[in-house]
């Protein structure tokens, strides 16, 4: 079965789309661009037209929101439940305090010293959430990112949509290196190389493992990161601290039913530290855990690679 890729740029990181069926490409990347961009006006804490930052400017006051955003509020607070708060909405001004305040492109890669203080952020517990009358209440001085699970749910969400476009066959989505698969998979399974950032180019025997369904996600340190006054830093907020996560592990990468449960589990891990291994097992979650010396530990039936 013979697969077509095209690759592009969305919500500051890589994007890429394949398919099953060549003559599909282009509807499938039509259906994940709508997707992208409906992701991006709800929960873009970028801009200031962002139905985000319209809660954001309510603070305090009860909001009826958007369908959308309701769902990604929701995925962003169950990920908070079950990584027991390691993976919090409420980090967005540890973030920003932190020196990641705008899209990253603009973020400069060295500075001047900053004052890194530990606070914990304020909780996802905080964030009042109605269903049934999608009201939504941020308390004032709270700020919410929904950077890293609304990616991942953009990324299963266009991977359905995709598939829904062509009418069938396969396809696979990956924003960032988030990951989302939906119809019949390639015969043997969609084959993905594993690397520290999504933008890494693939390497002739690098380790690579097969997928037919569900997802896969990277969290890692050693991207999104830069330095002020000679301390390095990164976008992955512990919620205890106010600030990067610092355990033993740079980079996660975990397979799971769909992205989004693929992607809490990776940056819980990171923000767990010692006890992510015992964790993802216990969860049964196959996972690929590599050290700050390189040293790369499989778990929950990761495969080894081949010799």
């Amino acid at each position: 079965m013979s697969v077509a890729v095209v690759d592009d740029r969305a919500l500051g990181t890589s994007l890429r789309v394949v398919v099953t069926d060549p003559a599909r490409l282009h509807a499938a990347k039509r259906a994940v661009d709508r997707v992208v961009r409906e992701i991006d006006d709800a929960c873009s804490r970028f801009r200031e037209d962002s139905e985000l930052s319209r809660l954001h400017a309510h603070a305090g006051r009860e909001v009826q929101v958007s369908p959308l955003l309701l769902r990604a509020l929701q995925a962003a607070l169950r990920g908070a439940r079950l990584s027991d708060g390691a993976v919090d909405p409420t980090v967005g001004t540890a973030v920003k305090n932190v020196g990641y305040a705008g899209d990253f492109a603009t973020v400069a890669a060295e500075g001047a010293a900053i004052p890194l203080v530990v606070q914990p952020v304020p909780g996802w517990r905080c964030i009042r959430l109605n269903e049934v009358t999608r009201s939504v209440v941020v308390p004032r001085g709270v700020e919410v990112d929904l950077g890293s699970t609304a990616k991942a749910l953009c990324s299963d969400l266009a991977a359905r949509a995709a598939l829904e476009e062509m009418g069938g066959s396969g396809v696979l989505v990956s924003l960032g290196g988030d990951i989302a698969v939906a119809g019949a998979a390639p015969e043997g399974g969609w084959q993905v190389q594993v690397a520290e950032s999504s933008d890494a180019p693939l390497v002739a025997g690098g380790e690579t493992v097969s997928i037919a369904a569900g997802g896969m996600a990277t969290s890692s340190t050693t991207v999104r990161r830069w330095t002020r006054g000679g301390v390095a830093l990164h976008h992955i907020i512990d919620p205890a601290t106010g600030l990067p996560a610092g355990g033993p592990w740079r980079t996660v990468t975990v397979v799971a039913a769909d992205c989004l449960d693929a992607n809490i589990a990776a940056t819980a891990a990171v923000v767990r530290g010692e006890t992510a291994v015992a964790w993802l097992t216990h969860a049964g979650l196959p996972a690929r855990l590599v050290s700050r010396d390189g040293e790369v530990v499989r778990i929950a039936g990761w495969p080894q690679p081949a010799a």
